[in-house]
């Protein structure tokens, strides 16, 4: 289904608001969008949004499963616009967002779909989900100059850290139940990347509500919805696995020749299974789930 703006999908789901969880899939560039759109429609969710420009066409196939926006996905602040619009035009609906070649993963998602996982999340009174972004990169660039092969992928198996998020606004204490993650190639290759876009945390789960704002930092304007599990028991957390990193390390002038590999000694193949993920302590199942 083809829309010419926001305003126009907006439009049209107002008869019938959609029920979710609803996915919204920025493509920035053609690259893997058509396993995108796969991977997170096998995933359950019931809505799932591709937000592109008029020269990224939707995938051979899609055209009843997918609603196809144009979009400016190049403008500033062009995620955060449309997930807020979305917010505030659909409150009380479960809304998840990522970019082209990224794939979210959840504890157990082989066998139980994302409406299973938030369903369990909202019966412990849990509006937000921590998520990490996990970078995905090929093995060999020689052979895969773009950084990006489902085939040959790789993620590190360790070199991810935490610190505590601190609060401005109450003397630079630490916030509760609140950490800044760090890890993988923007940590390893940190010279090429902005200090405000090194951080690998995400609240890309979320409920909707009037007055939530999602912020550039990719946190929230309620402080409870960043947190990563609530005062009583860990929660439970998912992965987005990602080569958008790598993609623009080997695509960024500045960046582009002085990287050879991504391959280091911590480096190893990617399973695409959730286990490999939750083994390597890049996910947390909770209590229960």
């Amino acid at each position: 289904m083809e829309h010419q703006s926001l305003a126009s999908y907006i439009g049209a789901a107002a008869g019938t608001p959609p029920k979710g969880p609803m996915a919204i899939i920025m493509a920035e560039d053609p690259v893997e969008v058509d396993t995108t759109l796969r991977h997170h429609l096998q995933a359950g969710f019931r809505d799932v949004l591709l937000l592109a420009p008029d020269a990224i066409p939707m995938p051979k196939g899609m055209e009843d499963k997918v609603h196809r926006i144009a979009y400016d996905v190049h403008a500033e602040g062009a995620l955060m616009a449309a997930v807020n619009t979305l917010i505030d035009a659909f409150p009380g609906l479960w809304i998840y967002y990522c970019f082209n070649a990224e794939y979210l993963f959840h504890p157990f998602c082989e066998t139980r779909t994302v409406r299973d996982l938030l369903a369990f999340h909202a019966e412990e009174r849990r509006d937000a989900m921590l998520t990490y972004v996990i970078d995905l990169y090929a093995g060999d660039l020689d052979r895969f100059p773009s950084a990006v092969s489902l085939e040959n992928a790789h993620l590190d198996r360790s070199g991810y850290y935490a610190l505590a998020r601190q609060d401005p606004e109450n003397n630079w204490h630490p916030k509760e139940r609140q950490l800044d993650f760090f890890g993988g190639l923007r940590w390893r290759f940190e010279e090429h990347v902005p200090s405000n876009r090194r951080k690998i945390d995400r609240i890309s789960l979320f409920k909707a509500k009037k007055g939530l704002i999602l912020r550039p930092d990719f946190t929230f304007n309620d402080e409870e919805y960043n947190t990563y599990a609530c005062p009583w028991h860990n929660n439970l957390t998912a992965t987005v696995c990602s080569f958008r990193t790598a993609k623009a390390l080997k695509a960024n002038p500045g960046s582009k020749w002085d990287i050879k590999s991504f391959h280091w000694h911590n480096s190893t193949g990617f399973q695409w299974h959730s286990q490999q993920l939750m083994d390597l302590g890049l996910m947390e199942p909770g209590q229960w789930f």
